[in-house]
């Protein structure tokens, strides 16, 4: 072997949070070198002056790119900038799961549980960069928030350098994901899979309801570039923009979906009950809005979209669950919805925002009426399958009396022995994903295995008879516990008594005489005990 591999071999593991403090800085550096090179493709494309003039205000604008990728608003004399894209924060997204993977690669992570540690250790000085960008890009004209700045920094760089730490130690120890899954506690799990799916389905008609849109007004999208005629690099640059602002368009179409609409300025609004907007920047993306009027009557189907993601989140949160409890069903389903609900109150809130103009200072839907409605569609028809589901589940079979297949269930004698004993159980006990665990009583006396018997059954029955005998032994010593305490108990008891009798003695006697009446105990000197009749 080679020293190179020996050295790498016996290296020894990098302490966590200096590792981490270079991994963020490390994909900060990347994004802003990344975000800069974007940023002079522009310049060289634009008129222009002299380079030497201009790289200043070049190099702050790649700076406030880059937090404008992590979503950080900014001010300017007309107002406010936070309308951003969500579709950048993939670029800073995907340097920190790198680097979270690197740095799972090159420190010493124990557990699963401990994955935290090291999120930690590259969402504080990733936190740090960002906050520090956001006081050097100031000027007199673009003032970036700086609380925003180090919240989205921390919390961008916890989520995806966690989850790159997370991937890389899942890879280490071979872990699958659903092993994973099935370390999180069974009502969690259920609620999780039922809130995802229902996210998912609505995630997947809005992005159905954005394309059909799209594809319906596509000649007014292709007019408004060639109105634009932004030329190859132009053009590659606007194609970029409005893939960044694609999520944002996403989310404004489930919340069409949904029923309260967005809207696009002030006193807008795009929603099922209406379309009533003004003029309109000139972006292809926004061809997809409906001219005014009333909405148009196939993006009424889109309604459907809520119920449908609730049902199907109410079945999976219903089959995933621990157990199966009639009156609690429609309940967990419900939960499911309002899970549903606060995440998509958060998406919008996050999707919408201010563009510094008096008439577009509100864009984008409304987070609380988002959340609130979503809960409620959601919410009931979860609840509502949820119940069906937890019936279906637990029914009867009613099919002209045919007979149901006889179920069979593994029962284990004890945590160590794992050998499952194949129990019949009648038609009519519901078993399977989602159901009661159900533990068949046997009888206490079990047969001692004949001449006959097979190898499995007689291994069976010694087990049995061991643990018969461990019974004995532990009842037989809880008996010689309970006889011990019995007899300190007499003791104390006894010493107590001859304390007592000292104390109240009257008299000086050698050997005092003692006397019980009804339980109780007491001495008396012998003058003063009652002389014996006369016969």
């Amino acid at each position: 072997m080679s020293k190179t591999g020996t050295a790498a071999d016996t290296a020894e593991p990098r302490p966590i949070y200096s590792t981490g403090g270079i991994a963020a800085a490390s994909a900060a550096g990347i994004g802003v070198a990344v975000i800069v090179t974007f940023t002079m493709v522009g310049w060289v494309a634009a008129p222009h002056d002299t380079f030497g003039e201009d790289i200043a205000d070049l190099l702050r604008g790649a700076v406030l790119a880059w937090l404008v990728g992590h979503h950080v608003s900014f001010a300017i004399p007309e107002g406010q900038i936070s309308l951003l894209p969500m579709g950048l924060v993939l670029l800073p997204g995907l340097l920190l799961y790198r680097f979270g993977r690197w740095l799972a690669r090159n420190c010493e992570i124990g557990r699963l549980r401990h994955v935290y540690r090291a999120a930690l250790a590259i969402a504080g000085p990733y936190a740090a960069i960002a906050g520090t960008l956001a006081l050097l890009a100031r000027t007199d004209v673009v003032e970036p928030s700086m609380p925003r700045a180090l919240l989205m920094g921390f919390v961008i760089a916890f989520i995806s350098g966690g989850a790159g730490v997370l991937r890389q130690l899942m890879r280490d120890k071979g872990v699958a994901a659903g092993d994973l899954l099935a370390l999180m506690p069974d009502r969690t799990r259920s609620l999780m899979v039922g809130m995802l799916v229902s996210a998912g389905t609505l995630l997947a008609g809005g992005v159905v309801l954005f394309l059909a849109a799209l594809a319906f007004s596509l000649p007014d999208a292709i007019a408004i570039t060639r109105s634009l005629a932004p030329g190859v690099v132009g053009g590659t640059l606007l194609l970029i923009v409005q893939l960044a602002y694609l999520p944002n368009a996403v989310i404004f179409a489930v919340c069409y979906s949904l029923g309260p609409g967005f809207a696009l300025g002030a006193e807008t609004v795009v929603a099922p009950t209406g379309v009533s907007v003004g003029a309109l920047p000139a972006l292809p993306l926004l061809a997809a809005v409906p001219a005014n009027g009333a909405a148009p009557m196939l993006s009424l189907a889109a309604l459907a979209v809520p119920f449908l993601a609730g049902t199907i989140g109410g079945v999976l949160t219903q089959r995933s669950a621990p157990d199966v409890v009639s009156e609690a069903a429609p309940l967990w389903g419900f939960v499911c919805g309002v899970t549903t609900g606060i995440l998509y109150a958060a998406l919008a809130g996050v999707a919408g925002g201010s563009l510094g103009a008096q008439r577009m200072t509100d864009v984008g839907p409304s987070a609380w009426q988002v959340g609130l409605v979503a809960a409620l569609e959601v919410g009931v028809a979860a609840a509502v399958a949820a119940w069906v589901a937890n019936w279906w589940y637990t029914r009867e079979p009613r099919r002209g009396g045919e007979a149901a297949p006889r179920n069979e269930v593994s029962v284990p004698e004890k945590a160590s022995d794992r050998a499952p004993v194949a129990v019949e159980l009648p038609p009519d006990v519901p078993v399977g994903k989602g159901l009661a665990t159900v533990t068949p009583l046997r009888a206490r006396e079990d047969d001692e295995p004949g001449e006959g018997a097979e190898p499995e059954e007689a291994g069976i029955a010694e087990r049995r008879a061991e643990l018969r005998r461990r019974r004995k032994a532990r009842r037989h010593d809880r008996s010689l516990e309970r006889r011990a305490r019995k007899e300190a108990r007499r003791e104390l008891r006894s010493r107590r008594r001859e304390d007592k009798g000292g104390r109240w003695r009257r008299g000086a006697s050698d050997e005092p005489s003692e006397e019980e009446m009804y339980g109780i105990t007491y001495e008396a000197a012998p003058e003063d005990v009652d002389p014996a009749p006369r016969s």
